[in-house]
C-alpha cells in the first residue's frame, strides 16, 4: 500500500501537466479582451488571401495565454516607437491547414497538416506587421503571404528602409520570446512551440 500510495505521489506533477495540456488544447484566449491596442487585418476572415475565399467565420485572434501576454509586451515596446502590431493570423483549426495544403502543398511555405502540422494549429503562432500609430502602413517589400525569395530573412535586394522595417519587427519579438521563420518575414513562433498538439477547434464567433 505504501509502494502505492509513493508511485502516486511521485507520478502527480506529470498527470497534472498532462491534464493541462488535454484541457489547454481546446481553449484559447481573445487577444482583443486583453488589449484594445492592436490593429487587425484578419485574411482568412476575408477574400482577400491565397485561398481566394473566405475560411473563418469571424475575424477572431485566439492564442495560448502565453503567446497572447508575450505580444502584448511586444506592442507596448513598438508602441514606445511610435508603432503597433497589425495581425494578419493567429490560432489556426487543422481543417484549415489541410484546405491550404490542398491548393499549396509547398512545405516551405505552408505546413503539412498530415506530418506534425502548423504552430498556427497549436496557437502559438502569429502572421503580422507592424504599422504607424495614425494606421499608416509601413513597407515590408511584400504583401502578406507572398511565396516567393523577395520574403524571405536573408532576402537582401531590398530598399535600406525595408531592411530597417524588418530588423524592427525581428529583434522586438524575438525579445519578447517569438522566433522567426527563414521564409516568411510576417511568420513568428512562440518559445516552444510543440507543447501543444495541432488543435481543430473551431472559431469561437460568438
Amino acid at each position: 500500500m505504501m509502494k502505492q500510495l509513493l508511485l502516486t505521489l511521485l507520478l502527480f506533477p506529470f498527470l497534472l501537466n498532462a491534464s493541462a495540456q488535454e484541457v489547454s488544447d481546446t481553449t484559447f484566449v481573445d487577444l482583443s479582451e486583453l488589449s484594445n491596442a492592436f490593429a487587425y487585418d484578419m485574411r482568412y476572415a476575408t477574400e482577400n488571401n491565397f485561398l481566394k475565399e473566405q475560411v473563418y467565420d469571424c475575424p477572431k485572434c485566439l492564442l495560448r495565454k502565453e503567446a497572447a501576454d508575450a505580444l502584448i509586451k511586444a506592442n507596448e515596446l513598438f508602441r514606445e516607437k511610435g508603432y503597433r502590431i497589425k495581425l494578419f493570423d493567429c490560432y489556426r483549426p487543422l481543417d484549415i491547414q489541410k484546405k491550404m495544403w490542398e491548393i499549396y502543398p509547398n512545405a516551405t511555405y505552408v505546413a503539412n497538416p498530415y506530418k506534425s502540422g502548423s504552430i498556427h494549429n497549436r496557437g502559438l503562432a502569429v502572421d503580422l506587421t507592424i504599422e504607424k500609430l495614425d494606421g499608416t502602413s509601413v513597407e515590408m517589400g511584400t504583401d502578406f503571404d507572398f511565396f516567393g525569395e523577395a520574403a524571405h530573412h536573408d532576402y537582401n535586394k531590398l530598399p535600406y528602409e525595408v531592411i530597417e522595417n524588418r530588423l524592427l519587427l525581428k529583434n522586438t519579438l524575438e525579445s519578447v520570446g517569438f522566433r522567426p521563420i527563414s521564409s516568411e518575414w510576417w511568420h513568428y513562433n512562440f518559445n516552444s512551440p510543440n507543447k501543444y498538439v495541432p488543435a481543430n477547434t473551431p472559431l469561437d464567433c460568438n
